[in-house]
């Protein structure tokens, strides 16, 4: 292991040549375990990727970490957060991070805190310590989909409510990882049924409301609203989503 950015020099030291012994996702964050207990942490941010080859080639651009070898290469540019961390610190970390739909977590302390809060669901489920994984697409997704005003404080939602969108979160999620991409569009709504031309974005995937502002709905024709809630870009339907 090596850091040809330099920024992970000493911790990528301490790694290198350790036998890797397993990598798991919690959310949006990413434990790879190695021999004698040195675990790297790492959370992508928005602007974090990592890039899979079958070789290893001289770095090109700011590479924090390039693992290799004589089979395959692993690049990671610009994570939000790479350290190399001990176990106890793992724990901290993974005890802040809520269940992830992902990983067939139980909801239950998450449906129970939504239920009870006066916060608007589309604040709650981009809140990382009950909804692990969940970013600004899938929250604005499921929402329209459930027919859900983003404004509605989370008490005022059902237990049914709040499991469709648990379920909606399970099935979308396991579909992005299958295709790499976010499609959220239902069957009825792509693009060959409903003769449009597909959608044209840096995110990929047919989405409903997400990046749509102004254009009409694919369900109703009403024009897809756009609003800021707590720093971030709110996308919505307010024909669909009263």
């Amino acid at each position: 292991m090596t850091s040809p950015q330099g920024r992970f020099t000493q911790s990528a030291s301490v790694v290198n040549e350790t036998p890797f012994i397993k990598a798991e996702a919690f959310g949006k964050h990413l434990f790879i375990t190695f021999g004698h207990g040195k675990v790297i942490h790492i959370h992508l941010g928005l602007y974090g990727k990592w890039t899979f080859l079958s070789h290893t080639p001289e770095p090109v651009g700011l590479i924090r970490i390039q693992m290799s070898t004589p089979q395959a290469c692993a690049q990671l540019r610009g994570p939000n957060a790479c350290a190399l961390i001990s176990p106890d610190e793992v724990k901290i970390i993974r005890a802040k991070i809520g269940p992830d739909p992902i990983r067939k977590d139980d909801p239950q302390s998450a449906r129970a805190t939504v239920l009870a809060s006066r916060t608007p669901i589309g604040a709650l489920l981009m809140d990382q310590t009950l909804f692990a994984g969940v970013g600004n697409i899938y929250r604005a997704e499921v929402l329209f989909r459930s027919g859900i005003d983003p404004q509605t404080p989370g008490k005022e939602l059902t237990s049914e409510q709040f499991d469709t969108l648990w379920r909606d979160l399970i099935n979308l999620m396991k579909i992005g990882v299958r295709r790499g991409r976010i499609d959220t569009v239902r069957p009825e709504h792509l693009p060959k049924v409903m003769k449009r031309a597909p959608r044209e974005d840096r995110h990929g995937g047919e989405v409903y409301v997400y990046r749509r502002t102004g254009l009409p709905c694919h369900v109703c024709a009403h024009e897809v609203a756009e609003s800021d809630l707590r720093g971030r870009n709110l996308f919505w339907c307010p024909n669909c989503q009263k």
